[in-house]
């Protein structure tokens, strides 16, 4: 991993030391597996998202986000999603390669900004007539569109206007959002996800500075800001996004589940987590760390409040909800959406309790740390870490219908089409979902991160995930299908899925087999 990418990854998620431990591996059973081995009725995708994917950022009455304004203020590697993969104008060539990848579903955003430029007031026709032309072709395709209303992008507008998810403001204005996405694409669309990984972007957002709207205050700032209180704005902006995302829930249900017969839900990013020790500290960090991380969106959603460990560490910091809220947030889910890309072990850090200076960090009274080896760019494969955080969702918070919605290995962004290591990976993690659905998880689909090349969040273009490699040194972004997307393709199709099989990939008119290298 290079030293800058490695600091981002280490400080967005809190990573104090980096550990070499072994991996772990798959049971027996699953290591050769094949999609017939799933329910019949189990999805398989891929996905992106709107300002990582779809360029055109100043076309057609498109307004800035903020993700915009960050990556224009040079914050985003100096790279900015102008261009990105340029999908605005090339969806019916990526449809077509959906297509012959053989995905079940395709899980995207919408940009708020795109939609309504403004944040509020008039649809823009242009964006209106985008969207539309995109899902008429998923669904003439037969595929099944999972789409994300924010991810990272309100308009820059609100930010102005009112600081977006520190005021309340937005609870309103994105209701009203929802609302217009729901009438116009909710005959078509039948999963919704409001707000992508609320978690994570309040930390990195709110706390470090990481993200944008890029506000925090020394000394937690991870990007230099004059603006944010790290302190008391991630409770504040975790606690808006709750209120805005049952909101749009009860729209939706009240106004049109009964003729639509959707699903909303939210998506959250984990991590498996091991005590660092056997101590019954580090046991209790653990716990504490799930808290923070995962029950902080979980509880409410189940319960209607925060878990008592937050509330005790924040204290007043950490906002209350109303009955009527409280009331409003239970239960206002159809799904979970699951993020998840590797493992961390948890000491405890009780000592920050202490301290004067307190942030989300420091409240956790705990440490993670990376668990596997970082080798270039690539994750450490640790499959059991998915199945972790499975059996807390089934045993902790009520085994809800699960999507896993972002999955996937993280390589250098270069033109080898033979990344092997992300094979490994998603051989790896799938079947891990297969033992979590053995033992009684209540997983509906498996979605890869990424479809294609995007402009990574953290990374820009210096990092991919893609099943397809876009050549941004063409002119016309051609799209190339790494042997990841082969070997997807053949699992979709039924091939058995051994590693020591050989998996023969077609380059031009010659056949190289790169079996050896799984063994």
């Amino acid at each position: 991993m290079k030293p800058q990418n490695c600091l981002i990854l280490a400080l967005f998620l809190q990573v104090l030391v980096l550990l070499n431990l072994s991996v772990g591996v798959l049971s027996a059973d699953n290591n050769n597996y094949t999609r017939n081995d799933f329910p019949v009725d189990f999805i398989f995708g891929s996905g992106t998202s709107a300002y990582q994917v779809e360029g055109a950022a100043n076309e057609d009455g498109r307004a800035p986000s903020i993700w915009d304004t960050f990556a224009y203020a040079g914050f985003a590697h100096g790279e900015n999603g102008d261009i990105a993969c340029d999908s605005y104008h090339k969806y019916k060539e990526d449809v077509k390669l959906m297509v012959e990848t053989g995905l079940d579903a395709y899980r995207f955003s919408i940009s708020w900004s795109r939609l309504i430029p403004n944040g509020i007031g008039p649809v823009n026709p242009k964006g209106l007539q985008y969207y539309n032309n995109l899902i008429n072709e998923l669904v003439r395709n037969g595929i099944e569109l999972h789409v994300t209303l924010h991810n990272y992008d309100l308009p820059q507008a609100l930010e102005d206007e009112y600081a977006g998810w520190l005021s309340r403001d937005v609870i309103k204005d994105f209701t009203n959002y929802a609302d217009v996405c729901f009438r116009e694409f909710g005959d078509r669309v039948k999963y919704w996800t409001t707000v992508n990984e609320p978690n994570i972007f309040a930390v990195g957002s709110y706390d470090q500075g990481l993200s944008p709207p890029r506000r925090c205050s020394p000394p937690f700032c991870v990007i230099n800001s004059t603006k944010g209180n790290s302190t008391i704005e991630p409770y504040l902006v975790g606690h808006h996004i709750l209120l805005a995302h049952s909101s749009a829930v009860r729209l939706y249900r009240r106004k049109y589940k009964e003729e639509q017969h959707g699903f909303v839900g939210t998506s959250l990013y984990t991590f498996g987590l091991v005590p660092q020790t056997n101590t019954e500290k580090d046991k209790a960090a653990c716990q504490r760390i799930r808290d923070f991380y995962l029950g902080w969106i979980m509880e409410p959603l189940l319960h209607g409040d925060y878990p008592n460990s937050m509330k005790e560490s924040a204290g007043a910091r950490i906002p209350a909800f109303t009955s009527r809220e409280s009331e409003q947030v239970k239960g206002s889910y159809d799904f979970i959406g699951i993020i998840h890309y590797s493992s961390f072990n948890v000491t405890d850090n009780s000592d920050a309790l202490k301290t004067k200076l307190r942030d989300f960090s420091a409240d956790t009274a705990a440490h993670l740390s990376i668990e596997g080896l970082l080798t270039a760019e690539e994750y450490p494969v640790t499959p059991w870490a998915l199945q972790e955080v499975l059996d807390t969702f089934k045993i902790h918070y009520g085994n809800p219908p699960i999507f896993i919605h972002e999955n996937g290995q993280r390589t250098a962004s270069n033109s080898s089409l033979h990344d092997v290591s992300r094979v490994k990976y998603l051989h790896a993690y799938i079947g891990s979902v297969l033992d979590s659905l053995r033992n009684g998880s209540n997983i509906k689909g498996y979605f890869v991160w990424s479809f294609i090349d995007v402009f990574e969040l953290l990374d820009a273009y210096d990092s991919s995930f893609g099943l397809y490699y876009v050549d941004r040194n063409d002119p016309e972004l051609r799209r190339y299908p790494k042997l990841s997307a082969k070997w997807y393709n053949q699992f979709l199709k039924g091939t058995r899925s051994s590693l020591i099989a050989a998996i023969e990939l077609k380059n031009d008119s010659s056949l190289v087999s790169v079996g050896h290298l799984f063994q």
